[in-house]
């Protein structure tokens, strides 16, 4: 535990013991174990197919569904493994639920990366239900925790939705390097084309000759358009020409790649800044959505920089990658409850279809589901 929280077991101390006073006047016969509200405590348990409902085969979209499922969970296995296991693991041999399970709880959430805010706001509920005795068994426990998280996450489960009538529609890109906001606009552009829509890509990161290249590899896989300036040119002219020609040749999407580190006297939040200037020199409205990309793996660093992000530029979505290479998932939880931003997308491997929209409902499956894969 950080220096800088306060002692958890003090915490707990004070969770359990608030009110207690009249849980102990009620009697043990008057101590009804209250069922889980289904208002309050949403199902999120995985649908039966319709073969196992109604003996019928399923859809077609059903079987897109189930296979879209299996991927998340596979690329959640790491955190999923880590998490779920722990949290069985307290449960082991106990009859009863009580402040040292609690504790073990806490300790679990901070290890997945779910954050010190989010975390004590899932232990204040937990405990509180466990003292009134509306939680007595770890399996309870256990669906009300994945029914919080559910709760929090479909808050920010919001698609990106690129508007009719709107064009070009111009989304800027912005992150750390190595975040894979490269990849991320490259799986994007694929996804948009396959839906009918002409793509432009902006390589703006032009302090990189590595990632100016590596965008017309891209461009050239997902056979799309990108506009580049000479080296070391200015962010903002090689953005402000993509758009300018996008809307010429009345292309619907234009890809802003930008830059994610420090490589001039002017600070790096400046140069976004700047960015978003000059494009909406062209089209008021842009950039329509401006969607940082963050790196799974980061754990409690991704929520810093998604408020470093946001308090200088207001970012309108987030793209989660790398989730298939961490432990540390858990970090989606906190970025939902803390930020209140929109979670766009999440990437789940290095394929084309790896970058899929974010569904809350998914994700907590995925994430509490017992299985071997």
């Amino acid at each position: 535990m950080s220096e800088d929280r306060t002692d958890s077991r003090g915490f707990l101390k004070r969770l359990f013991k608030r009110g207690a006073s009249g849980a102990e006047e009620r009697s043990e016969d008057s101590t009804v174990r209250a069922e889980i509200d289904r208002e309050e405590v949403p199902a999120v348990e995985t649908a039966l197919s319709r073969e196992a409902e109604t003996g019928a085969p399923d859809t077609e979209q059903e079987k897109a569904d189930k296979a879209d499922l299996l991927r998340l969970e596979k690329g959640l296995k790491k955190t999923r493994s880590s998490f779920l296991k722990n949290l069985n693991q307290i449960f082991i041999g106990r009859k009863r639920l009580d402040e040292d399970v609690a504790a073990q709880l806490e300790e679990i959430l901070v290890k997945a990366d779910i954050g010190v805010k989010t975390t004590f706001e899932l232990l204040e509920s937990v405990t509180e239900r466990m003292r009134r005795r509306e939680l007595d068994d770890p399996q309870m426990v256990v669906v009300y925790l994945k029914s919080l998280i559910t709760g929090m996450l479909a808050g920010v489960e919001k698609p990106l939705n690129i508007e009719a009538g709107v064009k070009p529609f111009v989304v800027m890109v912005i992150g750390v390097n190595g975040s894979g906001k490269t990849t991320t606009i490259a799986k994007l552009a694929a996804q948009q084309k396959n839906k009918g829509r002409s793509v432009l890509l902006a390589a703006a990161d032009t302090f990189r000759a590595a990632a100016v290249e590596q965008i017309e590899i891209w461009a050239d896989r997902v056979g799309v358009a990108v506009v580049k300036g000479k080296e070391k040119a200015d962010p903002s002219s090689v953005a402000f020409e993509a758009v300018d020609r996008a809307v010429k040749e009345n292309i619907d999407l234009v890809l802003v790649d930008t830059a994610g580190r420090l490589h001039t006297r002017a600070p790096l939040m400046e140069e976004l800044k700047k960015v978003r200037r000059t494009v909406a020199k062209i089209i008021p409205e842009a950039p329509h959505e401006t969607l940082l990309v963050i790196d799974a793996s980061m754990g409690q660093n991704a929520i810093l920089q998604a408020t470093t992000f946001n308090e200088a530029i207001p970012v309108t979505g987030i793209a989660l990658t790398k989730l298939d290479g961490t432990a540390k998932g858990g970090v989606i939880i906190g970025i939902s409850n803390e930020l209140k931003i929109p979670i766009r997308y999440v990437g789940i491997g290095e394929k084309m279809d790896d970058l899929r929209e974010f569904s809350a409902r998914d994700f907590a499956e995925a994430l509490f589901r017992e299985t071997d894969t």
